[in-house]
């Protein structure tokens, strides 16, 4: 299970908390706000209040073990350069920023940051569902209930044709489009097979596409 802990729960950090929960994720969700932390303590595995600008509040609470770091802080470009540069020296994987333009984004890359996205331009179920699973190439959420992945051919489908695969009868999904070797083939007909490389781009709801992307 990966682990992630979001500093800066107003809107988008918030539903960033609970969508990677959501996914099975572990996540810490941390603000200075008791009211937000509350708000979102029923929907995460651990919700608490603290400053992130402190890097003792952060040692404190094992930051460094985290897998991700999300910081979401909204409001003060100093509040999240801090935070940034804390989260950095406690040597955290990866680190996330929401920024509020470009110029907000480019500081924080320049501090280390590992991805940098602007609330206005990222969806954060999109974000969220991205980094919770890694073999995971891009995501694209539909409505609340249906989606599109691309992702990597699972190895058991290798060598198989569409036929004999049959996922829309047995796991609910679509395969729209393959891409190899750089070319896009879409809408596949049913004898074409699969091979190593391949990615493959998958429609479905949600249940079924986080069935295919455990394959």
């Amino acid at each position: 299970m990966k682990s992630y802990i979001v500093i800066g729960l107003g809107r988008f950090g918030s539903e960033v908390a609970r969508r990677l929960c959501e996914y099975g994720c572990e996540v810490l969700a941390m603000d200075t706000v008791s009211e937000l932390v509350q708000q979102v303590s029923n929907e995460v595995t651990h919700a608490v209040v603290g400053d992130a600008r402190d890097k003792e509040v952060l040692r404190a609470l094992d930051a460094s073990n985290f897998d991700c770091a999300i910081v979401a802080i909204g409001g003060s470009l100093a509040d999240s350069v801090l935070a940034t540069m804390n989260l950095k020296e406690l040597g955290i994987p990866k680190i996330v920023c929401k920024a509020h333009d470009e110029t907000h984004r480019q500081v924080l890359l320049k501090l280390g940051a590992d991805q940098v996205v602007i609330p206005e331009q990222e969806n954060a179920a999109r974000l969220a569902r991205s980094l919770s699973s890694p073999n995971v190439l891009d995501y694209i959420e539909l409505s609340d209930e249906y989606g599109i992945i691309e992702v990597p051919v699972p190895k058991r489908w290798i060598n198989k044709s569409l036929i004999e695969l049959n996922v829309r009868a047995k796991l609910g999904v679509n395969i729209i489009a393959i891409e190899r070797d750089e070319k896009i083939n879409v809408s596949p007909g049913a004898d074409y097979r699969l091979l190593e490389g391949d990615i493959l781009v998958v429609l479905g709801d949600t249940d079924a596409l986080n069935t295919v992307q455990k394959l």
